[in-house]
């Protein structure tokens, strides 16, 4: 299943695998969900896990991101409707979104659905916490 993780949930997983984020990102690290990105998703992963305060280990950082582009599908995704993206209240967000809407992702995962959830009841797209993402994703057997 090909989804879109939002950096946060990315984050949150690596930092603390026990809670959905953790489940999700160890989804994604044994090929049993892949992620969709384009260049600007993976350039925002990459400077998120290097913030020091994180306290990522730099090997572990690029090991995933190594994995990620490999594993992953990237798309070419182009803007959206201005009306939308004026609509984000974080323009960074506009590139998870563009990357959901053209990969076809079956879903977005984000703990900021706020950030998102106009835009996506517009597009059509298929919006998800992490946990209700776990839940959604076992319910599709």
């Amino acid at each position: 299943m090909l989804i879109v993780l939002d950096t946060n949930v990315l984050v949150s997983g690596l930092l603390n695998p026990n809670g959905p984020p953790g489940r999700i990102v160890d989804l994604v690290l044994s090929g049993r969900l892949r992620l969709a990105f384009d260049d600007r998703v993976l350039s925002e992963y990459a400077e998120v896990l290097a913030r020091p305060r994180l306290g990522i280990r730099s090997d572990l950082a690029r090991d995933v991101l190594a994995y990620l582009s490999y594993s992953g599908e990237s798309v070419m995704a182009g803007p959206m409707c201005p009306e939308l993206e004026a609509r984000l209240p974080d323009p960074d967000d506009a590139a998870f979104l563009e990357v959901a809407l053209a990969s076809g992702a079956a879903a977005l995962v984000t703990g900021n659905i706020a950030h998102f959830a106009d835009a996506s009841a517009r597009c059509g797209l298929t919006l998800l916490t992490p946990r209700e993402f776990l839940t959604w994703w076992a319910a599709q057997g």
